[in-house]
């Protein structure tokens, strides 16, 4: 994938992290780092687009004034640093997401295992390890239904285009805090092939070893006036249907990084992940209803968040940072 501009983009408010270095070392890649309020003045490490407050305001981007600050969300600064300064894919991860020695991500077109089509949701951390576990997002009346999970012998090999990539993580990986509270065993998953989930299957992804191809930017799009843990998870739920109706698919990959989890309290992740647990259904069908495959993957973008507003799952305040967001890309030609 690396013979295209690619651009790694992370937030932090923490001093360059073992993750941090490792991905600033990686030749082929510009990384960039986009800090907040809370990160360290003299934040430095070698390699490194960094972006402080005062470096995003003076990008000009719209949604500077609108973006709120202490906020997983300033990553979208990072992103429209990264478009403009060319990126043909962009991978989201986390200052505590440490990639192994051979991180990389399949191509974005080929051939792979590709799952039935029209299952709903399926349960894909099922297919790279024998534990118990499932993924943030995941509904929870599916947790203990096995025919939510793909069977090898299911998995088709079709050409296929892939409109993001998601990457596994070892260790501690995207759970959601009703397993850490009652399990959290350490998890390392299985070696295995990627798979790609056809139209109508679709699995929770999150932003922490993600690539996105340049087609589908607008999907990068983080909600900043939703709950923090709920933030990803919409995002990639959003994504799927209108990735479908574009002609693109999402793939999972093997564990190609390894997390040392930030601190975290569980429960207060289980209270702002409530929306996760709720809303997951209504998602998918209010975007279903709201698109249309004869417009932009932007105008699509537009369209479920207005339909996820009339049902009270995001807010006109949301609506409002999409729209800057939107007309920041179209004045980068995306």
């Amino acid at each position: 994938m690396s013979a295209q501009p690619t651009s790694i983009v992370i937030t932090s408010i923490f001093a360059p992290t073992k993750a941090v270095t490792k991905f600033a070392s990686l030749p082929d890649y510009q990384l960039v780092v986009a800090g907040d309020k809370k990160s360290p003045a003299d934040w430095s490490e070698p390699n490194v687009a960094y972006l402080s407050v005062a470096d995003q305001e003076a990008l000009g981007f719209r949604m500077f004034d609108k973006l709120p600050f202490n906020h997983y969300g300033r990553k979208m600064m990072g992103y429209l640093h990264a478009i403009r300064q060319g990126a043909q894919v962009i991978i989201d991860t986390d200052d505590d997401n440490i990639p192994y020695d051979d991180w990389t991500f399949p191509f974005m077109e080929g051939e792979f295992d590709v799952s039935p089509s029209g299952k709903g949701f399926v349960n894909i951390y099922k297919n790279f390890t024998s534990h118990h576990i499932w993924p943030r997002g995941y509904p929870l009346d599916l947790i203990l239904n096995q025919e939510q999970v793909l069977k090898d012998d299911q998995l088709q090999k079709q050409n296929v285009k892939i409109g993001v990539w998601q990457g596994l993580a070892d260790s501690d990986p995207d759970v959601d805090a009703i397993y850490r509270l009652v399990d959290n065993t350490e998890v390392f998953f299985d070696k295995r092939t990627p798979i790609v989930l056809a139209e109508g299957t679709l699995c929770p992804f999150n932003s922490q070893n993600t690539a996105v191809r340049r087609e589908l930017f607008p999907l990068l799009y983080l909600p900043a006036y939703v709950t923090f843990r709920f933030t990803d998870i919409l995002r990639g739920l959003i994504a799927q249907p209108i990735m479908w109706a574009h002609g693109y698919r999402l793939g999972f990959t093997e564990a190609t990084v390894l997390q040392e989890r930030n601190p975290h309290d569980y429960v207060k992740d289980f209270e702002s992940e409530i929306p996760c647990y709720l809303h997951p259904n209504r998602v998918i069908a209010a975007v279903n209803r709201a698109i249309d495959p004869a417009v932009s993957v932007g105008e699509n973008l537009r369209r479920a968040y207005a339909e996820l507003a009339k049902e009270s799952i995001v807010t006109e305040q949301e609506l409002e940072l999409l729209d800057l967001w939107l007309a920041d890309l179209q004045g980068l030609g995306i």
